[in-house]
């Protein structure tokens, strides 16, 4: 039976992982606000470590370990994000990290993990070479497995951006975050559901990706036929328990334009002065497209991290 992370479980999380993760600052834009005839307020995650939510759900399953489960280090597969988050809980463990990254990973990325002092291994840039590769890996080191989402510790440490957030801005209509594998959102459903049961949830994802909202209208698990996009964090695919939690949560999902995604990276960094990288955009993407009705709501935005190749903007 699937591990199902409960509002209790987020509690718990958010008191595991106060003593390492920041508590990251909520702002607002009256020039946004004005734009979209809403109020809108966005957890920034951009600066938490690692640049990213993803330090919170790896800071919880590393803590969350026995002594005897984490004698052996922890391993994962990641693009960037869960690759950085996963090095640094290791680090601040004082336990080894083994990290299976696509060889066309962000420049940046690697090197996070590297100074981070991970072990790297290489994968071709396919899921499948991703599961292949850390298959091999655990079984040459014997370290436990923490899936950058498909991971009940995971899910439960991604919801603690959404309970600050609600603990913060209790009046929020609605709470938009990113999907790719469902794991942010999962927690974000969970997290919002048990403090806000009423609430509208709207995952947003790359039209060139979109797995979640064919799996959410086919009512089954569909799967990922493309990933080509820049948002280059939202190219993994829901899992069974993901995609169990966002239909159980009634989570909506709407897709994006690559050329909006652009557009809504741009537009927060011009006006709201802060980095945020692609796979955090698209949700500025989806008000640009009009794809969610938010006139005169309270929205929360959760702005999934801010690590972008500085030599390879988009613009």
């Amino acid at each position: 039976m699937l591990e199902i992370p409960t509002f209790e479980d987020i509690q718990e999380a958010a008191e595991r992982i106060r003593p390492y993760a920041h508590r990251t600052p909520v702002f607002t834009c009256a020039t946004l606000n004005e734009r979209f005839g809403a109020r809108l307020f966005f957890k920034c995650e951009n600066f938490q470590k690692v640049g990213a939510f993803k330090f919170r759900g790896a800071c919880n399953a590393v803590f969350s370990l026995s002594e005897e489960e984490a004698r052996l280090g922890v391993a994962t597969h990641s693009s960037g994000n869960h690759a950085a988050a996963l090095a640094l809980a290791a680090k601040l463990r004082g336990i080894q990290a083994h990290i299976v990254m696509p060889e066309n990973s962000a420049k940046i990325k690697i090197a996070a993990v590297k100074d981070y002092g991970a072990a790297i291994t290489f994968c071709k840039p396919t899921l499948e070479a991703r599961e292949t590769v850390l298959a091999e890996v655990v079984e040459k080191t014997g370290a436990i497995l923490i899936h950058p989402y498909d991971n009940a510790q995971v899910i439960a440490g991604q919801g603690t951006a959404a309970l600050e957030l609600l603990e913060e801005i209790p009046d929020l209509d609605m709470i938009m975050a990113p999907v790719s594998g469902g794991g942010p959102m999962s927690g974000t459903a969970i997290a919002a559901r048990g403090l806000a049961p009423r609430i509208e949830l709207i995952g947003v994802e790359p039209e060139a990706a979109d797995d979640a909202y064919r799996s959410l209208r086919a009512g089954e698990l569909m799967p990922l036929t493309s990933s080509i996009t820049i948002a280059d964090g939202l190219r993994a695919t829901l899992s069974e328990r993901t995609f169990t939690i966002l239909r159980t949560h009634d989570c909506s999902i709407v897709t994006v334009s690559e050329a909006a995604i652009i557009e809504g990276m741009r537009l927060i960094w011009e006006r709201m002065k802060i980095v945020i990288e692609p796979s955090a955009a698209v949700t500025i993407a989806a008000l640009l497209e009009n794809k969610v009705s938010i006139s005169g709501k309270c929205v929360g935005i959760i702005l999934s991290g801010g690590n972008v190749d500085l030599n390879q903007l988009p613009w």
